[in-house]
């Protein structure tokens, strides 16, 4: 089976604190359960969490959606966005089948970044990391706070949400639509998504930085 590896690449410094960790945490619980009623993805997405702050740990390995668990997470730190996206990257080659001459492997993984901050560690060796794989397609979501030019520098796919608990639950909905999109995608056609223009409308509460 080919499956469709999901990786959600989360902030939780200290500036998510309050009320933005619980719409994380919130908009994670509730894409999970959707998407659990989506005969498409429960066949082929594996999601996997990410966090950074002081450190990038993934706290979710890649799993089926069946058997996922969510971990609580708490903000405080600093933003090490490039030890997530170098993490991210050493998770792909360890979990996402490649494909040989004797099978298909997996699907190209989807990957999500969200961050409010300005990163305060050496973020381009990750970005340097990350790039080599060439196997994602990726999106980021910068809250407020965050800098698009930099986001840019990681992904042609940017969009900016406020830092409130609506915005950022409509950032998972959207999240989870659009892997709802991409299972069914791959599952009848055999085609990856290579832009947004192939994912669900993006509600009003995501502006898309071009």
């Amino acid at each position: 089976m080919r499956r469709l590896p999901v990786y959600l690449v989360l902030d939780t410094s200290g500036s998510m604190n309050g009320a933005a960790i619980e719409a994380v945490k919130n908009g994670v619980q509730v894409m999970i359960s959707t998407l659990r009623q989506n005969p498409q993805a429960i066949e082929t997405a594996f999601i996997s969490i990410i966090t950074f702050d002081s450190s990038a740990r993934q706290i979710v390995p890649l799993t089926d959606l069946a058997s996922f668990q969510m971990v609580d997470i708490k903000a405080s730190g600093t933003t090490s966005l490039g030890e997530g996206l170098n993490l991210v990257a050493t998770c792909i080659d360890r979990e996402v089948a490649k494909t040989t001459a004797e099978q298909k492997g997996d699907w190209k993984p989807l990957v999500f970044i969200m961050t409010d901050g300005i990163p305060t560690d050496n973020w381009q060796n990750g970005l340097a990391e990350f790039k080599k794989r060439k196997v994602a397609y990726t999106v980021a979501c910068g809250v407020t706070g965050a800098d698009s030019a930099l986001l840019k520098q990681i992904t042609e796919n940017v969009v900016f949400i406020d830092n409130d608990m609506q915005s950022i639950s409509k950032f998972f909905a959207w999240v989870t639509a659009s892997i709802g999109v991409t299972s069914t995608k791959v599952e009848d056609s055999g085609k990856e998504v290579k832009g947004l223009n192939e994912l669900p409308p993006p509600p009003s509460e995501l502006n898309i930085v071009v």
